[in-house]
This record gives C-alpha cells, sequence and structure tokens, in this order.
C-alpha cells in the first residue's frame, strides 16, 4: 500500500513538499509512480510522474513549478510542489499501476491568496 503525508495549508506564492511511501519495495521498483489531484467538480489528473529510471513528465499545469523524484533506499515518492497557486487546491493522491491499481489515502492541499 501506499501511504501519504498530511497536506496543508500554505499562501499563494508558497511551497510545500508531499512524501508518499511504499509498505512494499515491490510496488516501489515495479514501475512509474504518479501523483494525481483531484479539484472539486473535475476529474481526477495525473500531474507527475516518474519512471523507474526516475525519468520525469509534468501535466503543462504544474511543469516548471513542481517537481516529483523518488528516493529508493527509503521507497518514498516525493512532490516539491513550488510557486503555490489557489488553482492547485485540491486532494494530491500517489498511484502506482502493478497488477492492481494502488493509491495513497489521499492528502488536502489548500492554497489561499
Amino acid at each position: 500500500d501506499l501511504v501519504q503525508s498530511r497536506g496543508g495549508l500554505v499562501q499563494a506564492g508558497g511551497s510545500l513538499r508531499l512524501s508518499c511511501a511504499a509498505a512494499s519495495g515491490s510496488i516501489f521498483v515495479t514501475g512509474a509512480l504518479d501523483w494525481y489531484r483531484e479539484v472539486l467538480g473535475r476529474p481526477r489528473e495525473l500531474i507527475a510522474s516518474v519512471a523507474t529510471d526516475d525519468t520525469a513528465n509534468y501535466a503543462d499545469s504544474v511543469k516548471g513549478r513542481f517537481t516529483i523524484s523518488r528516493d529508493h533506499a527509503t521507497h518514498t515518492v516525493y512532490l516539491q510542489m513550488n510557486s503555490l497557486q489557489p488553482e492547485d487546491t485540491g486532494v494530491y493522491f500517489c498511484h502506482a499501476k502493478r497488477s492492481r491499481d494502488y493509491w495513497g489515502q489521499g492528502t488536502q492541499v489548500t492554497v489561499f491568496s
């Protein structure tokens, strides 16, 4: 399973780092790890993904502001979020697609102006 850190309340322009720890090493090492975001009234959106070779891809909405990374020693994936804006407010989920989908429990991030 995937266990996420708490989110938080941050002022626009601020930063926040989310983490997601894989309970099982096999979940961590056998494929890409993703971060999704769910904004009220909109479908869950894939915003960042990191492959096993640490190659990262981002949605246009977060490119240049967010950084995804994975720590192979601790089986943890991070999402560093900088220059946060109110439209980044939502629930963030880490995800791993293996033989089935693994989801973190979700973390609320609220950005106020």
